[in-house]
């Protein structure tokens, strides 16, 4: 009798096994999101999480924990559960630039997550606050080298943001200096820099579009190859005379490591679902994002350009000598 159930024992819980795996997911999934909201990552996350819960048939709920870095909301993604309720919304500077800069992160993207997938590569802007009265790029450019003037504010995101690593870029380039001053995000810097309480910022378009729409908020050049038909009077880095300047920011979605793969696979094609979703898409157009296409989505394309630019920035750290944090 008992060779009999032991067969019927094991195929019932297969079935509830398979049952549990395929009603994934039965509760909201968190979305964390390193950095303070009202920047260029909080609102790309809000677009997408919005779209993927369609396809998942749940709530996604987006999380920011700002913080210098983004270093507290990257360590709760690595202190999650693996059972795909809770993924993480970020940059590349999370994934690429702050595991150089913060050695107290512990976080080695190559090893310790589970890629999804791109959601949009962004170019960089540089603005200025209408309080200066710097009109151009050429102007700020002989703003930043009048040793007789008090230095220009550069407001960012905070330390290893991509907004910190552009300003960094853009200063070693132009062979300038400017004095820092660090946010805990995109938001608060941005309300900084229309109140006229920092001079400029460089941050995505993403951010600096909707900012630069009331007139306190005055952008300078664009680090795309053309003038983008969102900001069609706003020149080109190459057309202020910083050619070199080509930083766009790419925004990635991960899961935290040895997450299922069946689960796993449900997130990407969520993220596909999303990216596809014409609402979606005329959001990221109207933001001057662009959504990856073909072969560009998928895990494998985000762990190659992780890879890729993990080496890149610590090669510009190193040169360009940003302090690294203990």
């Amino acid at each position: 009798m008992r060779k009999f159930l032991r067969p019927m024992l094991a195929a019932a819980l297969a079935v509830l096994a398979s049952a549990a795996h395929a009603a994934y997911p039965e509760k909201p999934i968190t979305m964390i999101v390193p950095y303070a909201p009202g920047g260029s990552t909080d609102a790309l996350a809000r677009i997408v999480a919005e779209a993927m819960g369609k396809d998942l048939g749940t709530t996604v709920i987006v999380e920011n924990l700002g913080g210098v870095g983004g270093v507290p909301g990257v360590q709760k993604f690595l202190r999650s559960d693996n059972d795909g309720y809770t993924i993480m919304f970020s940059n590349m500077g999370s994934f690429a630039i702050a595991p150089t800069l913060y050695r107290s992160m512990k976080f080695d993207p190559k090893t310790e997550m589970e890629p999804i997938g791109l959601v949009a590569e962004v170019p960089m802007v540089l603005s200025v606050s209408a309080a200066s009265g710097i009109k151009n790029l050429p102007d700020l450019l002989k703003r930043l080298r009048d040793q007789s003037k008090p230095s220009v504010n550069l407001g960012n995101g905070g330390p290893g943001s991509t907004a910190h690593i552009g300003a960094e870029y853009f200063l070693y380039l132009t062979k300038t200096k400017a004095q820092m001053v660090p946010y805990r995000g995109t938001g608060p810097a941005l309300v900084d820099l229309m109140a006229g309480t920092v001079d400029m910022l460089i941050d995505q378009t993403v951010a600096m579009i909707p900012a630069s729409k009331g007139g306190r908020v005055v952008p300078l050049a664009v680090a795309s190859p053309e003038r983008i038909s969102q900001m069609p009077d706003t020149p080109t880095f190459a057309e202020g005379g910083v050619p070199e300047f080509d930083i766009a920011v790419w925004n990635a979605l991960a899961a935290p490591k040895d997450t299922p793969k069946d689960r796993m696979d449900k997130l990407v094609s969520a993220l596909n679902y999303a990216l596809d979703d014409p609402k979606v898409k005329a959001s990221l157009d109207s933001l001057g994002a662009l959504a990856p296409q073909g072969e560009r989505r998928g895990p494998a394309e985000m762990e190659r350009l992780t890879s890729k630019d993990l080496d890149r920035f610590a090669k510009l750290i190193h040169d360009a000598n940003i302090p690294i944090n203990p």
